[in-house]
């Protein structure tokens, strides 16, 4: 799978609107068929941080999404709310869910 974690850092005057503004891309991307997850967290360190982890089936289903039609509404949309370019790791990794973590387990 392609595993994604991008970190934006958001204006003052968006933060709190944030969840909004990026809804229609979130739901749009969510409903891919490639789509894995595509889930949003705020930062508990910096309030004006948002982070988004996210994953595709594979690389074919990555470049579909870089290539919708929601995604260039995003990138057309969405840096007017951005103090700097959202910062990203990207990598491929095996695999097609999240695995467990053994040593925090719950009996």
């Amino acid at each position: 799978m392609i595993f994604i974690t991008a970190k934006f850092q958001v204006k003052p005057e968006s933060v709190e609107r944030w969840p909004e503004i990026v809804r229609s891309f979130t739901e749009a991307t969510r409903a891919e068929e490639g789509c894995l997850w595509f889930d949003w967290s705020r930062s508990l360190a910096d309030p004006n941080e948002y982070v988004l982890v996210e994953a595709f089936r594979d690389g074919d289903a990555g470049g579909a999404h870089v290539r919708s039609e929601h995604f260039q509404a995003a990138r057309r949309d969405l840096p007017q709310h951005l103090v700097e370019t959202p910062r990203i790791v990207n990598a491929e990794v095996p695999g097609a869910d999240w695995s467990r973590l053994g040593e925090l387990a719950v009996d």
